[in-house]
């Protein structure tokens, strides 16, 4: 299966610069790399790519603060006939 799931914080900016990047590779055609916090994979995503966009609030009575996020996700799907052809391949970053 293989899954890259990470975080870190970045400033709106470094994070604006991460997407542009990330959307000039998607346009491109090809590959696309994800990397953050020293992890990496490399995908190719096919036509049709479903595109998910979530937005929620989570606040209860008596807090001072509000959690907000955002979640975009993509889903695609890939020929694959065996476990190790569905298989994402996660791997370390050059950091």
């Amino acid at each position: 299966m293989g899954e890259l799931e990470t975080e870190a914080e970045k400033t709106r900016s470094e994070i604006a610069s991460y997407l542009r990047e990330f959307a000039d590779q998607l346009d491109g055609g090809g590959d696309v790399t994800l990397e953050l916090g020293g992890q990496q994979v490399a995908l190719n995503p096919t036509n049709p790519v479903t595109f998910k966009l979530e937005g929620e609030s989570d606040w209860s009575e008596g807090d001072t603060e509000a959690k907000q996020s955002i979640e975009f996700e993509l889903v695609w799907w890939r020929d694959a006939q065996t476990p190790q052809e569905g298989t994402l391949d996660t791997g370390t970053g050059g950091e």
